[in-house]
């Protein structure tokens, strides 16, 4: 049985790894987070009819590369619920610039040829500016709708920061924030402002959170 956010206590939350179960409702979040980014809105073009129907078909690739490459993809969930969730990859396991053919394969008929070429320019260039030479990419983060501005990011994000204990060759761990809300959030959390970056017509911010 689910609780709400405003009567949910510490031992109600955890986060974990998800299962191949959950990838699914991962997409669905992640959909809902980054429907309306202005990065994916404009690699996607967002005035053309099927705008929605090629981001859902990027993520959800996305998502199956992040898997089948045994990245991090962390949930948190409250109770049995998930209620968000973390997509990591590692720039030194190969994932970060190089995808797998068979998921740009994919790409090219979920999204088009050049929306694909858009997403892979636009991550090698975020990447290329991470002043630290191993280190994991806060890819995607979503928390739900229904639970947002309870606290959940922050459980989420500590998750995240815990993770590097597993990998210890890792620095750090760098995310690419395109809106205030979301500079003003990672910032909370301690990551720090590296400089700017822009993809496109769209400004956004590189900012890193060194390993302790």
């Amino acid at each position: 049985m689910s609780q709400t956010a405003t009567n949910a206590t510490k031992e109600d939350i955890r986060a974990a790894y998800i299962s191949a179960e959950d990838l699914k409702l991962a997409v669905s979040l992640l959909y809902q987070a980054y429907h309306d980014d202005p990065v994916f809105l404009e690699i996607f073009n967002s005035e053309k009819s099927d705008y929605e129907q090629r981001l859902r078909s990027s993520i959800r690739e996305e998502l199956n590369a992040f898997w089948q490459a045994e990245q991090p993809i962390v949930g948190l969930y409250l109770g049995d619920t998930m209620v968000g969730v973390a997509c990591l990859n590692s720039r030194q396991t190969g994932v970060a610039a190089d995808r797998f053919w068979h998921w740009r394969l994919k790409m090219l008929l979920g999204a088009g040829y050049f929306s694909t070429k858009q997403m892979i320019e636009k991550e090698e260039k975020v990447l290329d500016a991470v002043p630290m030479k191993e280190f994991h990419f806060l890819s995607f983060i979503a928390i739900h709708p229904l639970h947002q501005h309870h606290g959940f990011g922050h459980y989420l994000m500590a998750a995240v920061n815990t993770l590097l204990d597993e990998y210890s060759t890792s620095e750090g761990v760098a995310v690419y924030a395109t809106s205030k809300k979301y500079q003003e959030f990672f910032k909370a959390v301690d990551y720090e402002f590296i400089k700017n970056v822009d993809v496109g017509n769209v400004s956004g911010s590189l900012m890193v959170h060194y390993r302790k």
